[in-house]
């Protein structure tokens, strides 16, 4: 087609249609956003070039061409975190501006959460895959063997055993989306005025204070267990944990989440998992690389 076809510009149209959710499943595929978008214009130009009579349906040819592209950098995602230096946590997303498509749900809330992309990636691409067709965007076991190219019985054999792992290790308990966000702003006022008798309140005996630096910024390597020690981390750091910061409550990854930012520009993420009434986790993204996708969200509000 030469430049200025209107079948080109009606091509780049149609796609556009279905951006949002492409990039939505490619996220929940692969846990970062960069990633995903990669994955999405790499979709898009194959969509370009193909001859679209050929294509009856561009939502289902899309959808598989995504996921099959997600499998492959999921491969190659996996040796590369081998040699991660700390602990690797997904990539967050602030999600009330409606990025990662409808959240109206508790399950689909959950299955861009970050503890339940961390959970994720205990799977192997193929559960993944079926994993996240099924519970996030409510396919069928027919339709997605017919993404995966595999039969509708191994489809639901790979669900089967995705679910289990996934939900044996899940907390028992989770507390109101309310609650939640009352532990969440206690948290964030306690970090503004460097309190940390009030972090105690707000912190479960047996919090995990997880952070990921990607060996870019100084953090520690290794989570942080227990009450006690994660208090005696952040008094060690108290002068620059409260002091030249700034915490703000956001929704993060459909969740009560909140920004830190000092120097002029955003310095960390903090997502949180509660159980209770009490934060179970505390899940800090240091990496730049990993915050820059925020921060463009954030320039466009």
């Amino acid at each position: 087609m030469e430049q200025g076809d209107p079948r080109t510009a009606a091509g780049a149209d149609e796609f556009e249609a279905h951006r949002s959710r492409l990039f939505g499943l490619a996220y929940r595929m692969l846990g970062s956003a960069h990633e995903a978008e990669d994955a999405v214009q790499d979709a898009y130009l194959r969509f370009s070039g193909a001859d679209r009579a050929g294509i009856a349906h561009p939502a289902a040819w899309l959808a598989k061409t995504v996921t099959r592209l997600c499998l492959t950098r999921l491969t190659s995602a996996r040796a590369r975190r081998e040699t991660y230096v700390g602990p690797w946590l997904p990539e967050p997303v602030l999600t009330s501006d409606g990025t990662l498509g409808p959240l109206e749900s508790a399950e689909q809330r959950e299955a861009v959460s970050l503890a339940m992309l961390v959970l994720l990636e205990r799977l192997t691409p193929q559960e993944r895959a079926v994993y996240v067709l099924r519970e996030a965007f409510a396919y069928p076991h027919r339709e997605t063997a017919e993404v995966l190219d595999l039969t509708e019985a191994h489809c639901r054999q790979l669900h089967r055993r995705a679910v289990q792992r996934v939900t044996s290790a899940r907390p028992r308990f989770e507390a109101v989306p309310a609650r939640r966000a009352e532990l969440v702003a206690s948290f964030v006022r306690a970090a503004r005025d460097g309190d940390l008798g009030a972090l105690e309140k707000a912190l479960a005996a047996d919090v995990e204070w997880w952070s990921d630096g990607g060996g870019r910024v100084k953090t520690a390597l290794r989570p942080i267990l227990g009450r006690d020690k994660v208090l005696r981390f952040l008094d060690a750091g108290s002068r620059t944990f409260a002091a030249g910061f700034s915490y703000t409550a956001v929704e993060l990854n459909a969740a009560p989440g909140a920004l830190v930012h000092g120097g002029g520009g955003l310095v960390a993420t903090l997502g949180f998992e509660s159980s209770g009434e009490e934060i179970t986790a505390v899940q800090v993204m240091m990496n730049p690389d990993k915050l820059n996708f925020v921060g463009r969200q954030l320039g466009r509000m």
